[in-house]
C-alpha cells in the first residue's frame, strides 16, 4: 500500500484551490503561464520567511503582517496570496508532512524489500534525521497544539498519515513473513489491545492487511518509542545527553524488536 495513495476524509474545515506546499510529491508538473508562476513563486517566498518566524517566534506567534513586512509587501497584499494565518499555519503544516513523508520514503526505498529490519531502521533513521535537519518544522507538526488553530482534517490527514501507511505496510510483511515478535513478551493482552485500538482496524488504511488489535497495538508501541526518542532529543526533553545518535539507534533497535522477531526466534 502506497502512503501517496491514501485520501483523506475529514468533516472540518474547507479546502482552497491547491498551492505548491499541497501538491502532492508524485503530481505530475502542469504547463504554466507567466502569472501562475509569478504568484508560486510569491507563495513560496511567503512560506520560506513563515519557516523563518517559526523559528524566532513559534507557530502561536505567526503573522500575515511580519510574514508581508519582510517581504517587503504591503499587509493587505499578502491577502492576495494566503487569505488567513490559519491558512498559512495548513499550508505550511501540510508541507511538513510531505516533506518528512518524502524523507521517510526515500530512505525506506533505497533498501531490499525483504530485508525487514532494514526497512524498519530506515523509516527511524530518515525520522531523526529530517527532524534534526528542520526541527521547527518536528515542532510544528509533533510538537504542542497552536492556541485558536484547528487543522482541517480533509487537507491534513492524507500528508499526516503517509509516514503512518508506509509502517502499515511494512508490519504486513513483517507478519506475512512470519516475523512477528512474541506479543507475550511485551505484555501485550488481547482484551486491552481490542478494547484500545479494534475499532481503528476500520480504517481504509488496514483494509488491506489482515493485521489484528494485537498487532496493532506493538506497531503503535513501537512507532511510539520511534517517535519518543525523537522528539524528546528535538526538544531537549532529556536534559544534556552526552551522544543523541548513540541514545537514538540503541531506542531504535528496542522499537524494532517490538514488532520484527530476530530470524531464528
Amino acid at each position: 500500500m502506497d502512503p501517496l495513495d491514501v485520501m483523506p476524509t475529514g468533516p472540518h474545515g474547507h479546502a482552497p484551490a491547491e498551492t505548491p506546499a499541497e501538491t502532492r510529491p508524485d503530481a505530475p508538473a502542469a504547463p504554466l503561464g507567466k502569472r501562475a508562476r509569478n504568484r508560486l513563486a510569491v507563495e513560496a517566498d511567503i512560506l520560506r520567511v513563515a519557516r523563518e518566524h517559526l523559528a524566532t517566534d513559534g507557530a502561536a506567534a505567526l503573522s500575515l503582517r511580519a510574514v508581508a513586512r519582510d517581504l517587503g509587501m504591503v499587509s493587505s497584499g499578502i491577502y492576495r496570496y494566503v487569505e488567513s494565518r490559519d491558512e498559512l499555519l495548513t499550508r505550511l503544516i501540510v508541507d511538513s508532512y510531505w516533506s518528512l513523508a518524502t524523507a521517510v520514503r526515500s530512505a525506506h526505498d533505497a533498501v531490499p524489500g525483504d530485508d525487514l529490519e532494514a526497512r524498519w531502521d530506515a523509516i527511524g533513521g530518515a525520522l531523526r534525521a529530517w527532524a534534526v535537519d528542520r526541527p521547527h518544522d518536528f515542532a510544528l507538526i509533533y510538537g504542542s497544539p497552536v492556541p485558536d488553530y484547528e487543522a482541517p482534517a480533509e487537507r491534513t490527514q492524507e500528508p499526516g498519515t503517509a509516514v503512518l501507511v508506509l509502517l502499515v505496510a511494512l508490519l504486513e510483511d513483517v507478519r506475512l513473513a512470519g516475523r512477528l515478535a512474541d506479543p507475550d513478551r511485551l505484555g501485550l493482552e488481547r482484551p486491552r489491545a481490542e478494547a484500545g485500538v479494534g475499532d481503528m482496524l476500520d480504517s481504509p488504511m488496514f483494509e488491506a492487511t489482515g493485521l489484528d488489535a494485537v498487532t496493532l497495538a506493538q506497531g503503535l508501541a513501537a512507532w511510539t518509542l520511534l517517535l519518543g526518542a525523537v522528539t524528546s532529543e528535538i526538544f531537549a526533553q532529556l536534559g544534556p545527553v552526552p551522544d543523541g545518535q548513540a541514545l537514538f539507534e540503541s531506542l531504535l533497535a528496542v522499537s524494532r524488536r517490538c514488532v520484527i522477531a530476530p530470524v531464528g526466534d
